[in-house]
């Protein structure tokens, strides 16, 4: 699963887009398992179809070309260095999907994961000329390294690769948007690419929202909860009626993590930045973007990054804190997940280490409920890519080149996208008379179950895909069975999960799910997907940066553990008086003027939409 996605910028309402008003320098401030329905899932597809037709015509050419891909020998074991941005381990691939990458390719991957290593490995690895025989990277890091020489031009070979081809149009329109590259010229293809639209939400629910645990919520009443407090007190009443799970342990009404503080270009800790989308904004850098199209400053108290930092502190004086949060990382936080020691989950892929059809049958799965004064902010899907590239490192010799090239477009092929999506025929799924997909075992990675013997062995989550990203987004159509890759958009798994936990869900909230609620009760904010690469910083204002962001960090974990409202506040203003000192007001006017464009660019997309 993805643990972190790039973020877009510009809000624009389910019903019509906002006008932009501009970077405004007052008051400042910011910011895998989706659920669906037949009817949602029939919009999909049928957005799919439509697609597919209008674009027949621009992707006939490469089939042809696609016919020319030339024969790769497997016979020689190859190892792949694999510098990705990505993962959340570091080292050789082990387990089951090892032993498929073995048989099919007969290829071995070491994973070079900042997020493990320290960012100090990509300057290590950077400045030696040779990041990686494959790369993914944040697309202004690609940016630099396709500058620096870093990565392969793939252009006479890509699409000669018919699994590539498919997705011409997306490499396409993204690699005119890099820098310094010609027309026609492919250096990166996009992580997570669709075949929807850029303009589709296909998700039944987005990204982050409050997700409760159905039976605890049913056992404290079913309260209507209208805000952040009303939440908190939510959690207290449920943590009073269970301050330990069923097998003893302590339960926490929150957990927080670490490790992921700085990634994917944010300022600030990451448990902050992902629940300001509560409240329609989203960071990106030291500028938020507000739900009216402005930008405000991350230090402004009337915005989100605030305002979500002191609902953790709230829940901290209130006794409804993990204890080991800000020391822990997502691992433990993952397995208190899998252990029912968490109440609160605010991601919607978090609920794979939980959720089962057991669990949506019994009542005890976890599920979104509504607070009334928010508004969810949501990323359309990513047809041109989520903001992470793939490339291939420049220094590979032509044997490698090709093995790679071979590898991606298995990577991307129906047969590759079942296991990265899927998992195990007959371990994860099987497959009926009429060739539709039907789930078993959907407890394999939060058990970690045993996998079987002819795949090597060990356990399922053990072995799981290292690499953490995609070419291909799991809402893309199988056409081996005409239904998403995600498995809960196949008709068999409707058929099920729509019992218990879900029917009653829908009774109450009057909804098929979330992302019906959210367009009835207009609660949704969708930003296009549109291919933009902003520039990155210079040295002097990469100094800035670091500085904000440290400062920024540090007193963020300070805050959610102040004894009172008075300690938060007087913490909040000598770090923003810091902040001053560093140059925050020439970082915050960089990046308005920095993302300009991509604003630009998703108001025209939602103005051609209309």
């Amino acid at each position: 699963m993805e643990m972190k996605r790039a973020t877009s910028l510009v809000l624009v309402s389910a019903m019509a887009a906002g006008l932009l008003a501009g970077c405004g320098s007052g008051g400042a401030q910011q910011s895998g398992d989706v659920s669906s329905t037949a009817e949602s899932t029939a919009s999909a597809t049928s957005e799919a179809a439509t697609q597919d037709t209008t674009e027949s015509a621009a992707t006939a050419d490469t089939q042809a070309a696609a016919a020319e891909k030339p024969e790769v020998s497997h016979d020689e074991e190859m190892t792949f260095e694999i510098y990705d941005a990505a993962a959340n381990y570091q080292g050789e691939q082990t387990g089951w999907f090892a032993k498929v990458l073995k048989d099919n390719l007969n290829i071995k991957v070491n994973i070079i994961a900042p997020q493990v290593a320290g960012d100090a490995v990509y300057q290590t690895r950077a400045s030696s000329g040779n990041l990686g025989d494959i790369v993914i990277l944040d697309g202004t890091q690609f940016n630099d390294c396709l500058s620096a020489g870093l990565v392969k031009d793939i252009s006479a070979d890509i699409y000669k690769y018919p699994n590539l081809a498919a997705y011409k149009k997306q490499i396409d329109v993204f690699n005119e948007s890099l820098d310094g590259i010609q027309k026609g010229q492919i250096y990166g293809i996009p992580c997570q690419m669709t075949d929807t639209s850029p303009l589709t939400y296909s998700g039944t629910l987005v990204y982050s929202a409050p997700l409760l645990r159905w039976d605890r919520y049913k056992e404290i009443g079913e309260p209507d909860i209208k805000d952040l407090d009303g939440l908190l007190d939510a959690l207290e009443a449920i943590h009073k009626a269970h301050p330990k799970n069923d097998k003893g342990d302590p339960e926490y009404p929150l957990s927080l993590w670490a490790d992921w503080d700085g990634g994917d270009g944010m300022i600030g800790i990451a448990n902050v930045v992902q629940l300001t989308t509560w409240y329609g904004e989203k960071i990106k850098g030291s500028a938020i973007l507000k739900s009216d199209n402005t930008f405000t400053p991350l230090t402004d108290k009337n915005a989100s990054y605030y305002k979500m930092l002191q609902f953790l502190n709230h829940a901290y004086q209130r006794g409804l804190v993990d204890p080991d949060s800000g020391t822990q990382d997502w691992n433990s936080v993952m397995t208190k997940i899998s252990n029912g020691q968490i109440d609160l989950m605010w991601y919607n892929w978090q609920r794979g280490f939980w959720n089962s059809l057991d669990r949506l049958h019994n009542g005890t799965a976890y599920t979104f409920i509504p607070v009334d004064d928010q508004t969810y902010y949501t990323d359309s899907d990513t047809y041109f890519g989520s903001g992470r590239v793939w490339g291939i490192g420049s220094q590979v010799d032509d044997e490698k080149y090709q093995r790679i090239l071979d590898f991606l477009d298995w990577y991307a092929s129906p047969d590759g996208l079942r296991f990265q999506h899927d998992g195990i025929k007959d371990f994860n799924y099987t497959v009926g008379s009429d060739g539709k997909l039907t789930v078993i075992n959907d407890n394999a990675l939060m058990d970690n179950l045993p996998v079987p013997e002819e795949y090597g062995g060990g356990g399922y989550n053990d072995g799981n895909n290292q690499i953490n990203q995609w070419i291909c987004d799991a809402i893309c159509t199988d056409p081996t069975t005409g239904e998403p890759y995600n498995k809960d958009y196949w008709a068999s798994f409707l058929e099920d999960q729509n019992k218990g936990t879900m029917e009653e869900w829908s009774k109450k909230f009057d909804a098929t799910d979330a992302t019906d609620w959210m367009k009835k009760n207009g609660k949704l904010l969708v930003s296009p997907n549109v291919p933009y690469t902003v520039k990155s910083d210079d040295a002097d204002m990469s100094v800035i940066r670091n500085q904000v962001n440290q400062s920024v960090c540090d007193y963020s974990w300070k805050m959610v553990f102040a004894k009172s409202d008075k300690e938060f506040d007087q913490m909040w203003d000598a770090m923003t008086e810091e902040l001053n000192g560093f140059g925050f007001e020439t970082l915050y006017q960089f990046d308005c003027d920095n993302y300009q464009g991509q604003v630009d660019a998703k108001i025209e997309a939602a103005k051609e939409a209309q």
